[in-house]
């Protein structure tokens, strides 16, 4: 097994909670569904015709934030639109909440998110073409990358190569990144609230097809938000790359 790993960075980050229609709220970690737009991006891909070629049957996604993470709404001016018509702004404006992840310091920190990718047998193909395109001294993503929104710009850095060996613990340890929820056995007791930064999430995963937005299938998800790894037990074998202090143990969203 190998995996690709490489770091989105960028300055702020809004995944639209697609449940939402008055209030954008905003998912903290990029769903599988965005992961797979981010790659059809760096492909060069056309929209809605890579939701079978980049799905969970070929590819298998991870993701986890590698700085610690907060959220805060803002109000932005939108056009007051009650008919087709009003889109030439005649209805005037009307202020929405907007919800907006980034680090603590907005002077100063970055939203960083290292994705995992692998591929299955009938994904081999795909997964040379990322890596031909990421690698160093590769051309580089086709299309711009964002997280989320087009005016949040995100770059690509510390792409990597690695191969990966399958582990079993019957013990807490550390995740670098999101953990299936329905395979978490335990966390940490007598952990500080520091330790414990933890969110649950339920997040969209697949498309029925090309060309149709209807999910799938959605990936229940617990992560760490304090840019530490998530301390848990899981249940089976879980995804283990590199040796000593540079070990990461994760667990693909599809699990």
């Amino acid at each position: 097994m190998e995996v690709l790993t490489f770091d989105l960075v960028g300055k702020m980050a809004h995944f639209r909670k697609y449940y939402a229609n008055n209030t954008a709220l905003s998912f903290t970690l990029p769903p599988r569904t965005t992961l797979m737009g981010m790659l059809a991006a760096v492909l060069g891909l056309p929209r809605d015709t890579y939701y079978e070629a980049l799905g969970s049957r070929h590819l298998r996604l991870g993701v986890g934030a590698c700085e610690p993470l907060k959220k805060a709404f803002h109000r932005l001016n939108y056009l007051k639109v009650e008919a087709g018509k009003d889109l030439d702004g005649s209805k005037g404006r009307i202020q929405l909440p907007f919800e907006v992840v980034t680090g603590y310091d907005l002077a100063r920190d970055m939203v960083r998110y290292r994705v995992y990718v692998s591929p299955t047998t009938s994904g081999a193909a795909v997964f040379e073409q990322l890596w031909e395109r990421l690698r160093p001294g590769g051309a580089g993503p086709y299309f711009a990358l964002a997280l989320g929104t087009a005016n949040f710009g995100a770059t690509v850095q510390d792409v990597a190569r690695h191969p990966a060996r399958l582990r079993r613990l019957d013990e807490v340890t550390d995740f670098h990144s999101a953990v299936p929820t329905a395979r978490v056995v335990a966390l940490p007791t007598g952990a500080t609230a520091g330790e414990l930064s933890v969110e649950e999430e339920l997040l969209p995963a697949d498309f029925v097809g090309d060309g149709q937005r209807e999910l799938a299938a959605m990936n229940r998800v617990l992560f760490s938000t304090n840019g530490r790894p998530l301390r848990a037990q899981v249940a089976g074998e879980f995804v283990e790359l590199g040796e000593g202090a540079d070990v990461q143990r994760i667990l693909f969203l599809e699990e």
